[in-house]
């Protein structure tokens, strides 16, 4: 089969992929779309296998085409790789892909970003949004170089190595801070919780911590943004869990986010309130 396949035929099964579509493939490939049809029919000739589902609206890969992708993202990734290696410029060149979530976007990959541009302006950081879930997936897809996660997957395919230890703190406005000070954690079963939504993986370890001080999470509101869930808080709208560096900014104080207690982990204030 290897003898048959050509890097353009993966290139051409990449954009068709990604874009769902034949005009659109053929726009980012510089190709007519006829050519882009020529060469998925060509592949799927070589394969033996119907790569992709054709619908009126668009396309899906079938079975086999999921199979192909792999290699395929194996392929182009691969191809990179050899042309970046060969390539003899002084400053490192080409792409890198990262995918990680919002949350950690906003409040640690600016600086990094920022500086990493500066000292390698041939480098194109291509940075994407995604769930815990999302992310382990691009990696095992070979779709990424690089993915952050809030907590080591424990799989035997994925290299992990830690970065840093992230502290989550308690946020909320005056009032329900001031309540919770005279009144105890308790009342916090009777406020709206706030958070990502279950896809995010903070979520799942505050409604952990909640559990274990003996708060039950009975209403819960899921918002799209770390910038969103501060703001609806600020105006007394229940209370969050979020990552400490996200409110080290905050100038307005608006929001209360030690309440008088919290100056590190949150079990350790939840301890303190319940004993």
């Amino acid at each position: 089969m290897i003898d048959l396949l050509e890097g353009r035929f993966f290139l051409a099964f990449i954009a068709l992929l990604e874009e769902k579509s034949f005009s659109r493939a053929a726009d980012r490939l510089g190709y007519v779309q006829s050519t882009v049809t020529t060469h998925i029919q060509q592949l799927e000739k070589i394969s033996g296998q119907k790569l992709f589902h054709r619908y009126p609206r668009g396309i899906e890969l079938t079975e086999a085409g999921k199979v192909f992708s792999k290699y395929a993202y194996q392929y182009v990734h691969l191809s990179q790789s050899l042309k970046e290696s060969m390539n003899e410029l002084d400053q490192p060149c080409g792409t890198i892909r990262i995918r990680t979530q919002e949350s950690f976007f906003l409040t640690r990959m600016l600086p990094f970003v920022q500086e990493y541009t500066r000292n390698y302006p041939s480098v194109n950081l291509r940075i994407e949004q995604g769930s815990h879930q999302d992310i382990l997936k691009g990696i095992l897809d070979y779709e990424l170089d690089f993915g952050i996660v809030p907590q080591n997957p424990n799989r035997h395919d994925i290299l992990f190595y830690p970065i840093m230890d992230e502290t989550i703190v308690f946020a909320a406005s005056e009032d329900i801070a001031r309540k919770m000070e005279n009144a105890g954690v308790q009342i916090l079963n009777d406020e709206l919780f706030i958070s990502s939504g279950t896809s995010c993986l903070y979520h799942t370890t505050a409604v952990d911590v909640l559990k274990n001080a003996g708060i039950m999470v009975k209403d819960a509101l899921e918002l799209p943004s770390l910038e969103m869930i501060k703001q609806y808080v600020s105006c007394g709208k229940g209370f969050a869990l979020v990552p400490e560096i996200a409110i080290n900014n905050e100038q307005n104080r608006e929001l209360s986010f030690t309440a008088k207690s919290f100056q590190s982990e949150l079990l350790c204030f939840f301890n303190r309130y319940m004993s």
